[in-house]
C-alpha cells in the first residue's frame, strides 16, 4: 500500500485526506494540532496522525523515509524546506502554493533526484492554470492567436450568506491570507499598455462583471499578471489581466480600512485601548465633533456610509478593550475571525471565469468564455476546500500511478499534467463550462 504524508491539518486538508483514503492509500497527517488531524481521519484503519512542529526537520526526515510522497499544505514559507528534504529522500512532492524563486532554483536537484515537485495545483493557482491553458493550447492548435485574456476568481460566501453582513463576505479559509493579499500591488497589460497599481490604489481600480447565475461582482487586480504571457505561452496577447472577484461594496470598505492603517504590520500597544480609542488614534485625534463626524471628515465620506456601517458591525467603533500588543493587521484579523467565519450550516461559493478574444489567420474573431461555479455543502466540505485540495489529490494519485512521470519543479500548464487532472475533476463534479463562438462584440466588463 502506497503511503502519503500530508503536512498540515488546516481548513483545506479534509477532502484530500478522505479522497486518498477512499482510493486505497495510507495517509499520515503531521500537524502541530493533532486533534484537528484526528477529526479529519476519524480513526480510519489506513491512517495515522502525528504531532509535529514545522521546524522539526529531523522528524520530517524520519517521516519522509516511511512514505512514498509528501503533500505540503503548510504556510508557503515552509515549502522550500520540505522540498529540500524531499529531494534528499527522493520522494515526490505536491503543494498548492505559488512557486517561489528558491523553489524554482531546486529544479535541477529535483531532476537529478528523479522526482517531481508539483506546485500551484490548487484552485487559484491551479484550476485556473489548467482550464486556461487547455483552451489556449486548443486555440493555438487551430491556428489562432489570443489577443485578449482575462482570468477572474473569487472565493465567496453563497449569495444567501453574503446578505448577512455589510461586507457581504465570510471566510471559509484564513482571514489573514485575505488581508495580506489586500496589501499586494497589481500589474497587468491592457490594449498593449502596461499598468502598475500600487497597493494604496488596489481597491480603487475596480470593474464589474455579470457572472452567470450569480449577478454583478466587482473585480480588482490580482497581483502581477505580466508573467502569464510567458507561463501560458501567449506572447501575442495585447491584454493579460488576472483579477479577484467580490460582491459589490467590498472594495469601498477595504480601501477605507487600508487607508486608516488596519492592514498595517505596525505593532501597537493596545492592552489598555478600546477599539474606539484605537480608531480615534488612527483618525489623528484632530477632527471636531463625534467620532462618526471625524470619520466622515477624514475619509471624505457622508455620515452613515457603507464603510462606516461595516466597521461598526465589525466592532471597530466599540468601547470594548482590545487587550493586546499586536500588529494592526492581526487585530483586524482576530475581529474578523470572531465575526466573519463561515458557520457549519452556511455555504461558500467559488466563482471562476476566463475570457478570451481570439483572432485567426483568416481574419475571423472568436470570443470564448469559460466559467466555474461551485458551492460547498454545509457540514461536509466547503467549496474552497474541495477546489483547492482535490486537484492536489488527483495529482498525488496520478504521480503514484505513474500517469504523471515528469521530473523537476513544475506547475500544471502542460498537457501531461492538466489533461488527466481536469478529466478526473470533472468526474468529481468540478467542471468548467466552456462557451465558444460568442458574439464578436462581447466583452467581459
Amino acid at each position: 500500500m502506497k503511503r502519503v504524508l500530508i503536512l498540515g491539518a488546516g481548513l483545506v486538508v479534509k477532502p484530500i485526506a478522505r479522497y486518498l483514503l477512499d482510493q486505497g492509500y495510507y495517509v499520515t497527517i503531521a500537524s502541530m494540532i493533532k486533534p484537528q488531524a484526528d477529526a479529519i481521519l476519524r480513526n480510519h484503519p489506513n491512517s495515522q496522525s502525528i504531532e509535529w512542529l514545522a521546524d522539526d526537520e529531523e522528524k520530517l526526515s524520519e517521516l519522509l523515509d516511511d512514505h512514498d510522497l509528501v503533500v505540503s499544505l503548510l504556510p508557503y514559507r515552509f515549502h522550500v524546506m520540505v522540498a529540500r528534504h524531499a529531494i534528499e529522500h527522493k520522494k515526490n512532492m505536491v503543494t498548492a502554493s505559488y512557486v517561489q524563486p528558491q523553489m524554482r532554483a531546486l529544479d535541477k536537484q529535483a531532476r537529478d533526484a528523479g522526482i517531481i515537485i508539483l506546485n500551484e495545483i490548487g484552485l487559484d493557482p491551479g484550476i485556473d492554470h489548467m482550464s486556461a491553458k487547455k483552451i489556449i493550447d486548443s486555440v493555438h492548435a487551430r491556428g489562432g492567436k489570443v489577443e485578449e485574456f482575462y482570468s477572474l476568481t473569487g472565493a465567496l460566501p453563497a449569495p444567501e450568506v453574503a446578505d448577512t453582513n455589510p461586507f457581504k463576505y465570510k471566510f471559509s479559509w484564513s482571514p489573514m491570507g485575505v488581508l495580506l493579499a489586500g496589501n499586494n500591488d497589481g500589474r497587468y497589460l491592457r490594449a498593449g499598455k502596461e499598468y502598475y497599481v500600487p497597493t494604496e490604489h488596489l481597491f480603487k481600480l475596480r470593474s464589474y462583471v455579470n457572472f452567470p447565475s450569480v449577478g454583478v461582482l466587482e473585480v480588482y487586480p490580482n497581483r502581477d499578471s505580466m508573467p502569464y504571457k510567458d507561463l501560458y505561452g501567449i506572447p501575442e496577447a495585447k491584454t493579460v489581466f488576472r483579477g479577484t472577484m467580490r460582491y459589490p461594496g467590498w472594495s469601498d470598505i477595504i480601501d477605507v480600512m487600508k487607508k486608516l492603517g488596519y492592514f498595517s504590520e505596525e505593532k501597537v500597544n493596545a492592552r489598555q485601548l478600546t477599539y474606539r480609542q484605537l480608531l480615534v488614534k488612527l483618525l489623528g485625534n484632530g477632527a471636531d465633533g463625534t467620532i462618526e463626524q471625524a470619520f466622515a471628515q477624514k475619509l471624505g465620506l457622508p455620515l452613515d456610509s457603507l464603510p462606516e456601517r461595516a466597521m461598526k458591525w465589525l466592532g471597530l467603533f466599540d468601547d470594548k478593550t482590545i487587550g493586546a500588543e499586536d500588529t494592526l493587521i492581526n487585530i483586524t484579523g482576530k475581529l474578523m475571525i470572531d465575526k466573519m467565519m463561515l458557520t457549519g450550516d452556511e455555504r461558500d461559493m467559488v466563482a471562476m471565469m476566463h475570457f478570451f478574444r481570439v483572432k485567426y489567420d483568416s481574419g475571423k474573431t472568436e470570443v470564448i468564455r469559460s466559467t466555474l461555479l461551485d458551492f460547498g455543502t454545509p457540514d461536509t466540505d466547503t467549496s474552497i476546500a474541495r477546489t483547492v485540495s482535490l486537484p492536489a489529490a488527483c495529482a498525488v494519485v496520478m504521480i503514484l500511478e505513474g500517469k504523471i512521470d515528469l521530473k523537476g519543479v513544475h506547475i500544471p500548464v502542460i498537457p501531461e499534467i492538466y489533461e488527466p487532472i481536469l478529466s478526473k475533476l470533472e468526474e468529481l463534479g468540478i467542471k468548467m463550462d466552456e462557451e465558444f463562438g460568442l458574439p464578436e462584440d462581447a466583452s467581459i466588463f
